[in-house]
């Protein structure tokens, strides 16, 4: 818990909250899994190419649905900052070794 405090720059409350929002995102995309797979696939088998792009999709809406559980919390602000880096990582934007762009 500490590590993870003085990582993110938080009290043990906000960790405590943060993992929160972390654990009610995952459980949340998980939970609606199944309808979603139910309901575009035959009895519920998924081909390959449906797995590739669900994996791909589900990624925006995990992200919003961490927002949104983020603001429920009040921890919006750190969770809107998390974001930002995250999708600055996938563009390419990031930090790079030898770099002289710093992340903000």
């Amino acid at each position: 818990m500490q590590r993870l405090g003085n990582r993110w720059g938080v009290g043990p409350v906000r960790v405590v909250l943060i993992l929160v929002v972390f654990a009610c995102t995952g459980l949340t995309v998980m939970f609606l899994k199944r309808p979603v797979v139910g309901y575009f696939t035959d009895h519920g088998e998924q081909p390959l190419l449906f797995s590739i792009l669900y994996y791909i999709l589900i990624l925006p809406f995990y992200n919003v649905v961490l927002l949104v559980y983020g603001a429920l919390l009040g921890q919006f602000r750190f969770f809107w900052e998390f974001e930002k880096r995250f999708f600055a990582r996938i563009m390419g934007r990031g930090k790079k070794k030898g770099s002289e762009r710093v992340r903000e």
